[in-house]
């Protein structure tokens, strides 16, 4: 028998895996291979990958990207009662947008290098909360990150 706890992280993880998918899609196009969810009631309003080298935006990450389409689909930049997958730990780009978009719920897969970008639960100064929680599918998510930067360095070695 399933606890309303792991409800949630089966549903957490059915939607990751479609993050990943995203990603998987990026990871084809050349892109780093970050991909996106957005959720609302169980279904998914848009998804989102990384396209900042296909479309030569620096703002082209897989959220903003999600965040902009789920925007247009809803007809309100207020995204409240949803959750946003991503694979990778969002930029402070990223999560600035969620914050000012209302996600309330994020869920990410791996963390990025360095400090946590995530890290404004506590954060006072917003007038607006995430709830975040960290680690799904990560060995899943960190995998293909690794393996594209792989190929990458492998295909443009760097002189000695």
């Amino acid at each position: 028998m399933l606890t309303e706890g792991s409800d949630i992280l089966d549903k957490d993880q059915v939607f990751m895996h479609m993050a990943l998918g995203m990603a998987k899609e990026a990871y084809r196009a050349g892109e780093v291979p970050v991909g996106a969810v957005l959720v609302k009631e169980g279904e998914v309003i848009a998804t989102g990958y990384n396209r900042r080298e296909g479309l030569q935006d620096p703002t082209a990450h897989a959220e903003l990207l999600a965040i902009r389409a789920a925007a247009e689909i809803m007809g309100s930049w207020r995204l409240t009662e949803t959750t946003l997958y991503v694979t990778l730990e969002p930029c402070t780009m990223c999560v600035g947008a969620i914050v000012q978009s209302r996600i309330p719920r994020l869920v990410f897969g791996t963390h990025a290098a360095g400090e946590s970008n995530c890290d404004f639960t506590a954060e006072t100064l917003f007038n607006h909360h995430v709830i975040v929680q960290s680690g799904i599918l990560a060995e899943d998510c960190r995998n293909l990150l690794q393996q594209f930067f792989q190929q990458l360095r492998e295909a443009h070695p760097v002189p000695s």
